[in-house]
């Protein structure tokens, strides 16, 4: 599990940072280098203001984690990651007690000391190890939580979640009801890997997001690699556009054009030819069978 935490925007609490339209949405996106539409723009607005979190599914690499990360540059806030695995359980994902130095605690105790006293003391607030989810709710400053590839989780880590997201409290037996006082915006993501539940859907705004169309991935690469030109961005996802349409294990993502782009502006070519392409397909063809069948396909000289 990976516990990250970066400036970054919360949704009904999020005061000066707040979004105030869904135009409002797109602009300061823009300002973060994410390029929204208006869906995208209109569904973060409601998920703020409506104080639901916000399920964004879709392939990989078509820029939900980007768009978490994005909402919280452009909001001012806190961003706390989550990134879900298979085995992923609750000591991981929410919290649990420091059991070294509880043990250190128990042989420091002086011998005539009451076990009941021990036992209070170890379990206290200095014991605690806050994981993501524990963390996100008790900030008081504003906070985004990425609920990151949750389709990856086992399904009983959706049971914790339910409680989270419907009530933002988590209750800690030893030290009781955990309350937030300022409401993350959540944002969720899933590869759709595995079907998430009904009723975890039902709790969330619910977004698509899918390759966008060659010209708005002209605009992305234009926005993200300052220096490379019109013409130079347009080849570029042309070539992606014929690679993700091969029967290859992994389709080039929107990340992957734009370390293209950068890459060919660090060797200096503004050219995509067929020389370009077979010196740099390692950058967004990760398998040798994805390459050998992109040689084939493109007619390059392997």
């Amino acid at each position: 599990m990976t516990e990250t935490i970066e400036n970054a925007g919360n949704p009904e609490s999020a005061g000066d940072g707040a979004f105030a339209s869904p135009a409002d949405v797109e602009r300061r996106l823009g300002e973060a280098r994410y390029l929204a539409d208006e869906a995208i723009a209109t569904t973060v607005f409601l998920a703020q203001a409506l104080g639901k979190p916000l399920l964004v599914e879709g392939p990989a690499g078509v820029g939900k984690t980007e768009l978490a990360k994005a909402v919280a540059a452009a909001t001012g806030a806190e961003l706390i990651r989550l990134q879900c695995y298979e085995g992923l359980d609750e000591a991981r994902a929410l919290y649990e007690f420091n059991y070294k130095k509880q043990l250190l605690a128990i042989q420091a105790a002086p011998a005539d000391r009451a076990w009941q006293e021990t036992h209070d003391d170890i379990f206290s607030e200095e014991f605690l190890l806050e994981r993501p989810l524990l963390a996100a709710i008790r900030r008081s400053t504003p906070t985004v939580l990425l609920i990151d590839e949750a389709d990856k989780a086992d399904v009983e880590v959706e049971g914790m979640l339910l409680e989270i997201l419907s009530d933002f409290q988590v209750t800690i037996p030893e030290l009781g009801t955990v309350s937030a006082v300022r409401r993350p915006f959540v944002l969720i993501t899933s590869n759709a890997a595995r079907e998430l539940s009904e009723a975890l859907k039902r709790r969330c705004l619910y977004l698509h997001l899918d390759y966008p169309a060659p010209e708005r991935e002209r605009d992305i690469v234009l926005a993200q690699v300052p220096g490379v030109e019109a013409e130079l961005a347009e080849q570029l996802v042309r070539t992606v556009g014929t690679l993700r349409a091969l029967e290859i294990k992994k389709a080039p993502s929107i990340a992957e054009t734009v370390d293209w782009a950068r890459t060919l502006l660090a060797l200096g070519l503004d050219e995509l030819d067929e020389a370009a392409v077979a010196r740099t397909l390692g950058v967004v063809l990760k398998h040798a069978s994805d390459q050998e069948r992109a040689v084939k396909e493109l007619g390059l000289r392997g």
